[in-house]
């Protein structure tokens, strides 16, 4: 049934949803340690995958299309592929507190570019957004851990292009699929045809694919792979079926809370000046880019 409000149901959904993916980028920081990081992302996605054919078959949803959508599908698959292939080579040199504020800049790329091209409108409340979101990015930038090196920084930028590929993917799907498949068929177009992309990458630039076989990185990737990349943005989908997804879309603010919180809980990460405040700063610009909308529905 759609509603046109979220109500208490939906409020707790959308909270244990970001939960889960605000602990995603300590689950990642964790398995990378027993894999390669593209070939740890390219696991993450050939399970899900399998998972959501076996969905998808048990609903008598057709797999793919044979027209123009399957092009749009192959190039919403590639360019998920590279947005996970930065992420996950990313956080082989950044903290996950920074990783989570950093990749959660992709609704200000959204709103750039729906601007740019979907001709939807930049009011004063999303431009303020926007304008918080960069002054934050920035003050995590200069809120440099006791453990910063070079290295780390290389890390940052990789989660920033990250985002703006994140941003792409949801651009792309906005113009070319969104009114024109069923969810779960841009689910699997995401997954499915972020494989080859991932195999590429990882056959040319990781000699050693397998590092340590241990329980943490195990249970890491099954929680990356099943509870994140299947069982969440499967329950998303179906959350934008229901709500209005600009009220859905402030409640991702809590994402790179739960991010930062889990990464100096489980991980040790250092708290800086610069990460809280760029923290508020970014989640603050999330809010202000859909609150104007989302209100008035």
């Amino acid at each position: 049934m759609v509603k046109n409000h979220i109500d208490l149901q939906g409020f707790g959904i959308m909270l244990l949803l970001t939960l889960l993916w605000g602990f995603n980028y300590p689950a990642i920081k964790v398995s990378n340690v027993g894999f390669s990081p593209i070939f740890n992302s390219l696991i993450r996605s050939v399970i899900a995958s399998v998972l959501g054919i076996i969905y998808c078959i048990s609903i008598k949803q057709p797999l793919f299309h044979r027209d123009i959508r399957f092009f749009h599908g192959f190039v919403v698959g590639m360019l998920f592929g590279l947005e996970f292939v930065c992420i996950y080579l990313g956080l082989l040199y950044t903290n996950a507190s920074r990783a989570a504020i950093l990749v959660n800049f992709s609704p200000f790329v959204v709103a750039i570019g729906a601007y740019l091209f979907l001709k939807e409108k930049l009011g004063v409340t999303k431009i303020s957004g926007l304008i918080l979101a960069f002054f934050g990015a920035y003050l995590v930038f200069e809120g440099k851990p006791r453990t910063w090196d070079i290295s780390m920084l290389k890390g940052d930028i990789l989660e920033i292009v990250a985002a703006f590929l994140w941003g792409a993917t949801t651009i792309y799907i906005k113009k070319y699929l969104a009114e024109n498949v069923h969810p779960i068929n841009t689910f699997l177009y995401q997954l499915v045809f972020s494989i080859p992309i991932m195999f590429v990458c990882t056959l040319f630039m990781e000699p050693k694919w397998i590092l340590a076989i241990n329980g943490p990185a195990i249970a890491a990737i099954a929680y990356s792979s099943i509870i994140v990349a299947f069982a969440s943005y499967l329950t998303w989908f179906k959350l934008i079926h229901t709500y209005p997804v600009s009220q859905l879309a402030v409640f991702t603010f809590l994402t790179p809370v739960f991010g930062v919180a889990f990464g100096a809980i489980f991980l040790k990460e250092q708290l800086t000046a610069g990460l809280i405040f760029g923290l508020v700063f970014v989640s603050t610009g999330i809010y202000l880019t859909n609150y104007k909308k989302a209100s008035a529905l």
